[in-house]
């Protein structure tokens, strides 16, 4: 294990601290508008699957269908980054992912859905993983967890911001004979496209790119990675074969598929759940929807540092995937919407949760181009639950005529997940 990099020194924590402004709110607002276009479908649902006929697996299938093409495309698309660099990369995934969403207004039917969703999944290929890589070139493994926890709390205040901006805009029905899902896709979609633009003018490759690190925290940066490298080397996979094979690389793929199906299974049919608990307006529904993002937002940055704090992980992936579990049976018989919003909190805390210290773990072990295809297979096993969680949530929904049987077996995928992640020897 890489020895722990706590510098007492205040050269460290500034350019820690340097780093996380500078870089952190940036690149979670490009995470937040992309997490934020794979999720709308599920407010767009309220009026979109009733103008369209589409049925609870027709929308289930189609709901997951990005994730098929975000997984097909996923490690060629992060190769690429490593390749072309993270600038020029991230901006084409961000422009090319912006113009699909904003052509999802142009769905007619059933095909035409499964379609365009799938090709915003390809469009988005490669974006999660491919941050995950660019964090780990400018911060030290013991910062990592807390980077992507706050890095990654753009998921949920993407659920907090869009889910009352989505019904909002819905309630633009009509306006210029357009339907209020069509506004939706378009105006949402549109922020990606002039973010890569940003970025292609603005995010550094590497810190001595960036203009902003003074020469001297740079230079301590540049050591603190280069020595961290240098220690891992002999116990690193370093050849993209190994990284592809490598037991500890599928044993977490796992792990994440499990996570993943819990969180999108539960997320893209959350507004269609709140809406059999109460009849009120879109607007207010979106607010609703809110609140169990915003316990994400807080649960999962409290985790990631608790983890960093202690120095661990496997624990900490464990134990918030069973706080998923017990939040998604509590939701599974909550028949009142007090109880409901309760449950759905803690299953989004325990979701969420699982982001900082998983993705620390992931990246504790490869280096290089074996960390370029190992972080995005892992991304891509994990996101095959993008399609599964939805899918399985729809097929029980339509069988059962209700969401508790589909809640259940979400639950017991998220216990299996932990127990996995407990098989892993700590890493010493």
């Amino acid at each position: 294990m890489t020895e722990p990099m706590h510098a007492p020194h205040p050269l460290a924590q500034q350019t820690i601290r340097r780093l996380t402004w500078r870089l952190i709110p940036f690149l979670g607002l490009l995470y937040l508008v992309a997490y934020l276009d794979r999720i709308n479908i599920s407010f767009a649902a309220l009026q979109m699957n009733q103008d369209l006929g589409l049925s609870a697996v027709a929308y289930g299938t189609g709901a997951g269908l990005f994730f098929l093409g975000y997984v097909l495309f996923e490690i060629p698309s992060n190769l690429l980054l490593q390749r072309i660099g993270p600038r020029i990369w991230i901006a084409r995934i961000l422009v090319s992912w912006g113009l699909i969403s904003m052509a999802m207004a142009l769905t007619q039917g059933e095909m035409s859905f499964y379609v365009l969703r799938f090709l915003l999944g390809v469009a988005e290929a490669g974006f999660f993983p491919g941050i995950i890589l660019y964090l780990t070139g400018w911060f030290p493994a013991c910062e990592r967890a807390r980077a992507v926890a706050l890095f990654a709390t753009a998921t949920a205040l993407a659920g907090v911001i869009g889910s009352p901006l989505s019904g909002a805009l819905l309630e633009l029905d009509g306006w210029w004979g357009w339907r209020g899902w069509h506004w939706l896709f378009v105006l949402e979609g549109l922020p990606a496209v002039l973010l890569g633009l940003v970025v292609l003018f603005k995010l550094p490759d590497r810190p001595d790119q960036a203009r902003w690190l003074p020469a001297d925290e740079c230079a301590w940066l540049t050591h603190t990675l280069q020595r961290e490298r240098d220690t891992a080397h002999a116990q690193s996979r370093q050849t993209l074969g190994e990284a592809l094979t490598h037991p500890r690389v599928w044993l977490l793929g796992m792990v994440y598929l499990c996570m993943v199906i819990g969180m999108y299974g539960i997320a893209l049919w959350l507004p269609q759940m709140l809406r059999a608990l109460t009849r009120v307006d879109e607007f207010v529904l979106g607010l609703l929807n809110a609140l169990p993002f915003l316990a994400a937002a807080a649960g999962m940055v409290l985790i990631g540092w608790h983890s960093d704090r202690h120095e661990e992980r496997r624990w900490h992936v464990a134990g918030s995937l069973a706080l998923a579990a017990v939040g998604a049976l509590l939701a599974a018989s909550a028949h009142h919407l007090p109880l409901a919003l309760l449950a759905f909190s803690l299953a989004a805390v325990g979701v969420w949760g699982v982001m900082g210290p998983f993705w620390a773990l992931a990246t504790s072990f490869l280096r290089g181009a074996a960390a370029a295809a190992g972080i995005a297979l892992i991304n891509s096993l994990g996101n095959v639950g993008g399609f599964l969680g939805p899918y399985l949530m729809g097929w029980f929904k339509q069988v059962t005529a209700g969401y508790g049987a589909g809640l259940v077996v979400v639950a017991a995928i998220l216990l299996a997940g932990g127990a996995m992640v407990l098989t892993m020897r700590p890493a010493r």
